[in-house]
């Protein structure tokens, strides 16, 4: 494992952040010569940020906690554009009012790793709304179209994929790259904004920014990216069978949350207490140590410190708790993740099916009905042998019916 001389690259590579940089030993040497300034893209296509963009918000916590200045910026512009990397078809292009709306709304997850203020290493945000809107498209191209090469931005990851697998790549997204590469420049000329961290796929558009400052102020830039995250078995991280898993709790709730970090395969939970949670590498290494069924108290304990980073420690106190009841003593917990359905669905009989999908659990009838055979569906904590079995009134107990499927998916439904 490479040594380096800041605190900021060898926090980042003891725990596994890096995936590559552009130079590291001139970054090194500006990170440890002094504080310095850095951003991630955050384009506000929905409501909240999900578990993908979680690793490149942890890099700028440890970024301010080693003594630089992180930027939150958030694509107020580059959103109305879209961004082709690791998609097979254009984004939805959303509205101006929409756009805004799901700023505001992401906002507060950066509350929860970021300080912000006006000290000099405090962390603000901004958007590139601000100058991107007011581009002139002419005077745009002329002065900085003339530095990019199409050869070049052909042969990145973000178009050749989309072109290889015969995908159709409109104009405006691969302006995309150009706009993302010029965000680069105006932080640098703004700010004193010096290094872009991001996934790996968002190599080639931030080696674009690098090049342009270079080619139009002679600035000194460097890239930073992580590697994509995957699981032990080779899944994209952060999908469950009912979608994606958000970090605002209006979408995704702590209870899930906290269940999504409990569920991580067991090859995975060094690499996730290193990556998602702050505890100490030798705390870590003993977690990791712990052989057959103790590994569960280590999942248990990256699922709380997990959780407690995002939505608070009485949140994550909360639902490990709530999982210790509905786990270890059987119990149905109130706290449970909990859908509300019209009562006179109930009363007229509603399907087993039908329910476990109106409740997030599965995504189809035809899920529930494999696992009904299987043996994984239980209503009450009792298996459900009848795929054709409603649901009614006399299944209520204490006002909910407790939806389980398989041992550790569980949702309350109550009539209203």
């Amino acid at each position: 494992m490479a040594v380096y001389k800041s605190d900021f690259l060898n926090v980042l590579n003891e725990r596994g952040f890096i995936h590559q940089i552009s130079d590291a030993e001139g970054l090194d040497a500006a990170a440890a010569s002094g504080r310095l300034t850095a951003y991630v893209g955050y384009d506000a296509t929905a409501t909240s940020l999900h578990i993908g963009n979680l690793i490149s918000v942890t890099m700028l916590y440890w970024f301010q906690q080693t003594g630089h200045r992180p930027i939150a910026l958030m694509g107020g512009g580059t959103t109305m554009v879209g961004d082709p990397s690791g998609k097979d078809e254009s984004r939805k292009l959303l509205t101006v009012e929409t756009i805004r709306s799901n700023i505001q709304s992401i906002k507060t997850v950066f509350e929860r790793f970021l300080t912000f203020g006006d000290g000099p290493g405090d962390a603000f945000m901004v958007n590139n709304a601000d100058w991107l809107l007011d581009l002139n498209y002419v005077s745009f191209l002329r002065d900085y179209g003339r530095h990019f090469s199409v050869n070049r931005m052909l042969s990145f990851d973000s178009v050749k994929l989309r072109l290889d697998r015969e995908q159709p790549l409109s104009f405006l997204e691969f302006n995309y790259m150009i706009l993302q590469a010029y965000d680069f420049l105006e932080l640098n000329r703004r700010h004193g904004c010096v290094l872009q961290m991001g996934g790996s796929d968002q190599w080639g558009n931030i080696v674009n920014g690098i090049d342009l400052g270079r080619r139009v102020d002679e600035a000194s830039l460097y890239a930073l990216t992580t590697p994509l995250l995957t699981t032990a078995s080779g899944a994209k991280m952060g999908k469950t069978a009912s979608g994606a898993v958000w970090l605002n709790a209006d979408q995704f709730s702590p209870y899930d949350y906290w269940q999504f970090w409990r569920n991580t395969e067991d090859a995975d939970v060094e690499r996730f207490l290193k990556l998602f949670t702050r505890l100490p590498l030798s705390e870590i290494a003993r977690l990791a140590a712990l052989g057959g069924a103790e590994i569960n108290e280590a999942k248990k304990v990256l699922a709380t410190e997990a959780c407690a980073i995002l939505h608070g420690r009485a949140a994550a106190d909360e639902a490990a708790e709530t999982a210790r009841k509905t786990f270890e003593e059987g119990r149905t917990s109130e706290n449970l993740p909990t859908v509300e359905i019209p009562a006179a669905e109930l009363a007229a009989g509603l399907g087993v099916l039908g329910a476990f999908v109106k409740a997030g659990l599965a995504a189809s009838n035809s899920d529930v009905r494999r696992q009904v055979t299987a043996g994984g569906v239980k209503v009450n904590d009792a298996a459900v042998s009848d795929e054709r079995a409603k649901l009614t009134p006399d299944d209520l107990v204490g006002g909910v019916i407790k939806l389980s499927l398989g041992k550790k998916k569980h949702v309350l439904i109550r009539p209203v």
